[in-house]
């Protein structure tokens, strides 16, 4: 079994745990808030404009032999860069003030969430990143597009209110074959643990995020 696959092997229940996070959940099957989506849109902001910065000081810290590796970041950076700008448009479209997210504290959650990225890349192993990009792209993958059509056909929302969502469902999905490609070169038993335990870490610390948001039954 190559790499890639005892990753979604060894974190299987920890991405069952995020699934189960009752705003998921609820929002499947149809019930849904505009609070509770601006509240989602809200704290990707605030983790999201982290993740150029987060890409930028991984390949600082890359050693030399995994160059390639490097390479395949700055690839990510070009991609990614700009994407907050996106989300605040989505929130300027459900009515929300950009302005003020934009000056805004994240939730405690996300605000660990980042804390935890920023100290794997510095303290513990740079390649442990690559856990937290398993669970964001693969998430939105799994969710993205779903949860857009469900948002939009029950709220009546606009088009112009889901450049993130739909943006990231068809993107990440090209982007998870890369990343296949990148874990699979992997040949470091301490690199392939670093980026198992993050991305164990990074599905309970995203799941939290997911659990501290509004329910749509609390906003109606």
């Amino acid at each position: 079994m190559n790499f890639y696959d005892r990753l979604q092997q060894a974190t299987e229940e920890e991405r069952k745990t995020l699934h189960s996070a009752p705003i998921i959940v609820e929002c499947l099957k149809g019930n849904v808030s505009l609070e509770s989506y601006t509240a989602f849109l809200t704290q990707a902001y605030h983790h999201v404009k982290h993740t150029v910065p987060l890409l930028m000081t991984c390949g600082g810290r890359l050693p030399q032999d995994m160059e390639w590796l490097r390479e395949a970041v700055g690839e990510y950076i070009r991609e990614e860069t700009g994407h907050q700008e996106w989300i605040l448009d989505d929130l300027e479209a459900c009515g929300a003030n950009r302005d003020a997210i934009r000056r805004g504290q994240p939730h405690i959650t996300t605000e660990l969430m980042i804390a935890y990225a920023y100290d794997t890349v510095h303290r513990r192993n740079p390649v442990g990143f690559f856990g937290m990009v398993n669970v964001l792209e693969g998430t939105s993958v799994e969710l993205a597009s779903r949860a857009a059509d469900i948002f939009q056909r029950q709220l009546g929302l606009a088009d112009n209110a889901f450049h993130y969502l739909r943006s990231h469902g068809a993107l990440d999905l090209e982007h998870i074959e890369f990343y296949k490609r990148l874990m699979n070169r992997l040949d470091s038993d301490s690199d392939r643990e670093a980026v198992v335990h993050s991305c164990k870490v990074i599905y309970k610390l995203y799941g939290d995020i997911f659990r501290s948001l509004p329910s749509p039954a609390a906003v109606q």
